[in-house]
Formats: C-alpha cells, sequence, structure tokens
C-alpha cells in the first residue's frame, strides 16, 4: 500500500486549518485553498497559535513549530491546491450542493489514484460524491472540533468505495496521531453526532422544561456521564454497571425521555435571536470579546490535558 504523503486541504477555516496542521505535524506536505482570502492569509498565524499551545501541553517540541509551518502551503487556487495532491479532503460549509460541486469540479484537476475525502458531519459520501466519475475512491473522514486535539476520526465509504482507499485513509490518519474508526454502514450522522443527537435532545429538553439551569446541566454532566466517558467507553460502562441492571433502567426510562423531532421552543428561540454560541459572542453563555479568547483558550488547554492522558493510555 503506498504511503500518503501530500494532502491538500480545501476549506481552511474552523475545522480545515486544524486538519492541515495535523497531516503537516505528521510529515506530509500540505497544500490548501479558501475562497475566503482572509482564511488562507491567517492559515499561518492560527497554525502557530495551536502549535504553542500543544509545547505548553508538553505535546510537540518548540523546535519543530518552524518546520511544520513550512509544510504548509496556501495556494492562490483551488486547482492549484489538489494538482498533485495525493490524498484531498475537503472542509467547505455543510451544503450538500456545495461539496458536489466541489468533488465534481476538483476531479478534473487531481491525478487518477487520489483519494478524495469529505469532511461532511452528516452527508455520507454517496451523496456528496454523487457526481463523481470514480466514486470508489471517495470516502468521509469525519472529524471533531477542534480537529487538531480530539482523537477520533470516523472514516466511512460507501459501497462504491473500494477496500484500498479505506485501507490508505486509515493508514494516514493513525500515522497522524488520530484514532481513525472504520464505521462499517453508510448511514447519516455515522456514529458519534447519532450519539450526540441523541443526548442533545435529552438535554436540550430538559433545559426546556426548567428542570436545571444552564450551569447545572454542564456541570451534572461532566461530572458524571463526562467523566466515566472519558476514561471508558459506553458499553464497557454498561457492563460495570451490569447488564441486567442497565436493561431495566432502559425499559422504565426510555418511554418517559425526549422522542420528539423539533427543536424545543427555548432553544428555538435563542437561534431565532441570532445568539448562535461563541461565534456570535452568545448562546446558552454570553462570550463578550474582551474575554472570548481566553475563554477559548481555556476549552483548548482542558481538551490537550486530556489527550495528554489519552495517549498515555495509548502508549500503557
Amino acid at each position: 500500500m503506498k504511503v500518503l504523503q501530500r494532502v491538500a486541504v480545501l476549506g481552511l477555516g474552523t475545522m480545515g486549518h486544524g486538519i492541515a496542521q495535523t497531516f503537516a505535524m505528521a510529515g506530509c506536505e500540505v497544500t490548501g485553498f479558501d475562497e475566503i482570502s482572509a482564511a488562507g492569509d491567517s492559515l499561518h498565524d492560527r497554525v502557530r497559535q495551536n502549535l504553542r499551545d500543544f509545547v505548553e501541553a508538553e505535546l510537540f517540541e518548540a523546535d519543530q513549530i518552524d518546520s511544520v509551518l513550512k509544510r504548509l502551503r496556501v495556494c492562490r487556487t483551488e486547482a492549484e491546491a489538489v494538482r498533485h495532491a495525493e490524498f484531498v479532503t475537503e472542509a467547505v460549509r455543510e451544503d450538500l450542493a456545495a461539496k458536489q460541486e466541489l468533488f465534481e469540479r476538483i476531479e478534473r484537476d487531481v491525478s487518477d489514484d487520489a483519494i478524495l475525502a469529505s469532511n461532511s458531519s452528516t452527508f455520507p459520501i454517496s451523496q456528496s460524491g454523487a457526481r463523481l466519475r470514480r466514486p470508489e475512491r471517495a470516502v468521509v473522514t469525519h472529524w471533531f472540533n477542534p480537529p487538531h486535539i480530539v482523537p477520533t476520526v470516523e472514516v466511512v465509504g460507501s459501497p462504491q468505495t473500494n477496500e484500498g482507499t479505506i485501507q490508505a485513509t486509515l493508514e494516514l490518519l493513525r500515522r497522524s496521531g488520530k484514532l481513525a474508526i472504520r464505521i462499517n454502514q453508510e448511514l447519516p450522522g455515522f456514529l458519534v453526532n447519532r450519539v450526540q443527537i441523541a443526548v442533545m435532545r435529552e438535554v436540550w429538553d430538559l433545559l426546556d422544561r426548567g428542570v436545571a439551569s444552564v450551569e447545572d446541566i454542564d456541570a451534572a454532566i461532566q461530572g458524571s456521564m463526562g467523566f466515566r466517558l472519558a476514561a471508558l467507553g459506553p458499553l464497557r460502562i454498561h457492563d460495570f454497571g451490569g447488564l441486567d441492571i442497565q436493561t431495566a433502567v432502559f425499559r422504565n426510562l426510555a418511554p418517559q425521555i425526549a422522542s420528539g423531532t423539533e427543536v424545543p421552543p427555548k432553544v428555538q428561540a435563542i437561534v431565532d435571536a441570532g445568539h448562535h454560541g461563541f461565534k456570535t459572542g452568545r448562546g446558552f453563555y454570553e462570550y463578550p470579546p474582551e474575554v472570548a479568547d481566553q475563554v477559548r483558550s481555556d476549552r483548548d488547554q482542558r481538551y490537550l490535558s486530556l489527550l495528554r492522558l489519552f495517549h498515555a493510555r495509548q502508549r500503557s
């Protein structure tokens, strides 16, 4: 199996810049493009700050920062970015038509054996790559925000994706330090997002009903589910709890939990008011400009602390 070394990332925003950083840290030569020039112009500054955070967390050597940045090159055109790439991943907005048009467009410019990956959160590759002439080389690689820190990347093929594409993608991601998880069936939302949506629905319903405050809901989950899930997977937690007890709890509570398909009124009202979370300065919490950078930094430092424990566990 060919070892992939030349990677292109299309879309250098919230997800794309972290994906590009991850591949560059793994020694790959990375080309990138974003139709918004500011995203490309700021790429190296954003990655440099991320790498400094890694150094502070004792996960990276300071004298390696410049070499990583040298492996990142922002191109003037999309075609230039993908021309010599062996692996291309899109990280554009979550819009099916935009992804379909991108794949159809770049297939004219990539080599015949280049792998085409989509960082979609919901769209299977059989949808986003529907216009490809060679769908056997297309795959979903679903990263999680922030992508340069969170270990897991889901790898999801379609019925047309060949085994070589899957295996080469898994190898590249694992060589890049990621926990690459192969998903055996193509289904909307893949694996993790389906679990997250189930939790989200119940949390939002509890908030809407006034069962607890925003702060207390977060604290309760952090100190229980979150605490245990950071150490063990959900199925192993169930084993320790006893499957006889777990199945009894399921029967008792499953009829009582939220099962609707509409966003609860209280949450929808926040969105309708233009409060979309951190990016707008307000969501469930407030993020005034004078503290926003510190809030983001605090988040990343917490994640990096967990990443150190994750890597220690992987080595043991």
